[in-house]
């Protein structure tokens, strides 16, 4: 007696619930919105660099340290022969002095090394806001030796003082920085942090080039651009050639830039 076969029937498919096609709807929404707006904010283009333990804007080539005695005995050679994402660093700047008789202990080794591994190097000098501008200024000159092809003087101004008022202290900075144009023949460049920028810099001495320290967002959307040539981005990189972190920076600009803006 032949059997009978008999054929399991394939069960319907239900069809997606609206709910269903809400959620999918909204998680696409909210993917696509995220993409624009992180495309938005990345308008430097920021990518990790994990030789460096840090994100760099990667949308500018001129990428730099800054260092003192803090940072101990530096290899150059190492520093200058490292490369991340095909590129590697070409400036750095260096702490001459502090106040008005205080000398860093380290200058003098880093300045000449810094030269001798082909970067562009510049001096920098701590400001004390509650010093005399004019001593301080002596003070660099004896030992800021800067040759043609060398970074500007900087004034790192990043503390602050009751002793004058906020009048009294943008004129002696002012002091500084005409003394040092003056004896160089370059125009300076202020560094300085947000709060100090707002307080004490715009408005007043946006003649002279800013190195700007931020490190809390994308961009410098809430500086003038025009005024802006280097941005110290990050304080915790690391390089070889130094133990521990470092401070980092880019500069804002072209390499044929850069190169404009030395002592000629």
């Amino acid at each position: 007696m032949a059997r009978r076969v008999i054929s399991a029937s394939t069960p319907k498919k239900r069809p997606l619930p609206r709910t269903g096609w809400a959620i999918i709807i909204g998680v696409t929404l909210l993917v696509g919105i995220g993409i624009w707006y992180y495309n938005r904010l990345n308008i430097n283009d920021w990518r990790h660099v994990s030789k460096l333990g840090i994100r760099l804007p990667m949308k500018y080539a001129v990428h730099g340290v800054d260092v003192s005695k803090h940072n101990g005995r530096i290899n150059w050679s190492q520093l200058r022969a490292m490369r991340f994402e095909e590129l590697r660093l070409q400036f750095a700047f260096i702490k001459a002095t502090e106040g008005t008789s205080l000398q860093d202990k380290d200058f003098k080794n880093n300045w000449q090394q810094a030269d001798e591994v082909g970067l562009y190097r510049g001096a920098y000098h701590f400001y004390i806001p509650w010093k005399p501008a004019a001593p301080q200024f002596e003070n660099f000159k004896r030992i800021a030796k800067l040759k043609k092809g060398d970074l500007p003087p900087v004034l790192d101004f990043e503390i602050g003082t009751n002793a004058f008022s906020r009048e009294q202290i943008i004129q002696n900075i002012r002091t500084w920085l005409i003394m040092a144009e003056n004896y160089y023949g370059v125009r300076p460049i202020i560094y300085t942090n947000a709060d100090f920028y707002r307080r004490y810099i715009k408005d007043n001495l946006d003649e002279y080039p800013l190195w700007i320290a931020d490190y809390s967002g994308w961009t410098l959307n809430r500086y003038d651009d025009s005024t802006i040539h280097f941005w110290q981005h990050s304080k915790s990189g690391y390089t070889e050639g130094v133990r521990g972190p470092v401070d980092y920076n880019v500069f804002l600009g072209e390499p044929e830039d850069l190169k404009a803006m030395c002592v000629k």
